[in-house]
C-alpha cells in the first residue's frame, strides 16, 4: 500500500474544515445568547417602565381623592360656620 504524498494537505484541510465549524457553531451559539439576553434586558426593561407608569397613576389618583375628601370635609364645616349667628358686644 502506497502512502499518498498529498495526504499532508488533505489532512490540514480536513481540520481547518472542522475548525472552521466549530469556530461558526461558537459565534451562532453567542449570537444566539446574546440575541436572548438582549430579549430578557428589553423584557425587565419594560416592566420596569409598566411599573411606574402604574405607580405614578395610583399615586396620582390617590392624591386625587384625598383632595377630594378634604374639599368636601372643609366645605361641611364652612356650611356649619355660615350658619352661626353673630355675637354683639
Amino acid at each position: 500500500m502506497l502512502l499518498n504524498p498529498f495526504y499532508p494537505l488533505t489532512f490540514l484541510k480536513i481540520s481547518s474544515l472542522k475548525a472552521t465549524i466549530v469556530f461558526l457553531s461558537i459565534l451562532l451559539i453567542k449570537s444566539n445568547l446574546l440575541r436572548l439576553k438582549g430579549g430578557i434586558i428589553g423584557v425587565l426593561f419594560a416592566l420596569v417602565l409598566i411599573s411606574g407608569i402604574l405607580g405614578t397613576s395610583t399615586l396620582a389618583l390617590g392624591t386625587l381623592v384625598y383632595a377630594y375628601r378634604l374639599k368636601t370635609k372643609s366645605n361641611s364645616v364652612d356650611n356649619q360656620i355660615q350658619d352661626l349667628d353673630t355675637v354683639n358686644v
